[in-house]
């Protein structure tokens, strides 16, 4: 759909929203209002529901054709490099298309709007899937002006017991807070530096579960093994569209959404050869794989920060990116 198209589709209270942030005329005089400054919904619930409606049918379009330009539009940040990597190693392996696509769908869709100052703006969609058993999938949309799309930048599956209840006002919009709030154990922007460091050398931070105290046990199996050392490298990423977004939970806390990567070397020891990795792998694998293959993952994690105590990481979704043998 071109963006024309989608402008003259934008809600009409959206488009006055804009008129009256821009200026507002009053018999008193002339009274300016400062989009920049002025907490205003994020967009109405209307185009939330059109959003995640045109994110899934070119989602669904994309992973039929395995054809990442179909999709391009609609994500962003960790879900548009994950999506992207994943559709390139189909691509590869199947140029035909994908013979086993089966078309994503959203029932029981919920959208939590914050109301918040200027650019970008985003919203958090919570829908129960035909995949993933009974998680429900959290998406994050972003945009950073009018006449720019609606893109996901995370996507995460979370247990519906597991979800908090946000705080919202009278008109049922929510509470986005600030990155660099002070107000929570961690403020949300130090999540993605933290999490990667409690990756590797472990701190009190983080409550124990699959995605913190199980993921380092698991990595410390697997980092000797006869004949293969495996090494893990992990960065933060917090810039643009790999921000962390936070909504306020009913008891004070934030709900976190944010971007890590890492990096995982497997080394043979001489005289033989790393394991052969599966044909996605070594789609996106640059060089010759002879005695070592580093893999690069991006992952999107979603948290439970509350005001004091531990995080707690509810969900985890990652994708490979990129690989290089050596």
């Amino acid at each position: 759909m071109s963006r024309d198209r989608r402008l003259r589709r934008l809600d009409r209270r959206v488009l006055i929203a804009a008129s009256v942030t821009a200026l507002s005329l009053t018999a008193s005089g002339c009274v300016v209002v400062h989009g920049e400054r002025e907490l205003i919904p994020a967009t109405t619930r209307a185009e939330a529901a059109e959003a995640l409606k045109e994110f899934t049918a070119a989602y669904n379009a994309a992973d039929k054709a395995y054809d990442s330009s179909l999709d391009a539009d609609h994500v962003t940040g960790a879900l548009g490099d994950i999506d992207e990597a994943r559709l390139k190693a189909g691509r590869a392996n199947s140029p035909e298309g994908n013979a086993a696509h089966s078309p994503l769908e959203f029932t029981d869709a919920e959208f939590t709007i914050p109301k918040k100052a200027g650019w970008p703006r985003w919203f958090l969609a919570d829908a129960q899937g035909n995949r993933g058993g009974d998680s429900r999938w959290l998406l994050v949309f972003t945009r950073d002006g009018l006449a720019e799309p609606w893109e996901a930048a995370y996507l995460t599956l979370v247990a519906p017991d597991d979800l908090p209840e946000f705080r919202k006002d009278e008109g049922g919009w929510a509470e986005a807070v600030d990155p660099n709030s002070s107000e929570l154990a961690v403020p949300p922007a130090d999540l993605s530096k933290d999490y990667t460091s409690y990756l590797q050398d472990g701190s009190e931070v983080f409550a124990d579960g699959s995605h913190t105290s199980g993921w380092r046990e698991k990595r410390a199996k697997n980092a000797k093994k006869p004949g293969l050392v495996t090494q893990y490298i992990d960065e933060p990423l917090t810039e643009g569209d790999y921000a962390p977004v936070a909504l306020r939970t009913a008891d004070g806390g934030a709900l976190v959404f944010f971007t890590t990567r890492h990096f995982q070397k497997q080394t043979a020891a001489a005289g033989t050869s790393v394991p052969t990795p599966n044909s996605s792998v070594r789609a996106l694998t640059k060089g010759e794989i002879k005695q070592s293959l580093t893999m690069e993952f991006v992952s999107n994690e979603v948290a439970l920060n509350p005001v004091r105590g531990q995080v707690s990481i509810l969900g985890r979704i990652e994708g490979l990116t990129g690989a290089k043998g050596e």
